[in-house]
């Protein structure tokens, strides 16, 4: 993993575990929040991690875009349609997407390694 990588996770989890020490009702709040929204209904979870990517590269959140690219992948997600949601939201953010898109490529690159990103860029891969 690359130390980038390595640092959001450790940071993720560290705040995640004072946040829950500290008896946060706003954080217990939020948890609940993402339970539900992630869960199983008309949308599975894997096409909703899948937006949450493309939401991600908009809003220019590298530890979100790492957290729901890798959850999109636990749940089933192709590299190709891993790409597509970074496409997705460098058509909806514009120019500054394609910023935040190139670290979205560097994780799906530590996720599926290089060779399978490459494998990503043909049709129906």
């Amino acid at each position: 993993m690359q130390p980038i990588l390595e640092t959001l996770s450790r940071d993720r989890k560290r705040a995640h575990e004072r946040l829950l020490q500290l008896e946060s009702p706003v954080y217990a709040a939020f948890l609940g929040l993402e339970q539900a929204t992630y869960a199983g209904g008309a949308l599975p979870k894997m096409a909703k991690e899948l937006i949450a990517v493309g939401i991600s590269v908009v809003i220019n959140c590298q530890s979100c875009m790492q957290w729901h690219i890798e959850q999109a992948v636990a749940a089933g997600a192709a590299p190709r349609q891993v790409l597509e949601a970074v496409e997705v939201g460098i058509e909806m953010g514009g120019g500054p997407a394609t910023v935040s898109a190139r670290f979205a490529l560097d994780v799906m690159a530590d996720v599926f390694g290089e060779e399978a990103l490459a494998g990503a860029g043909r049709e129906g891969a």
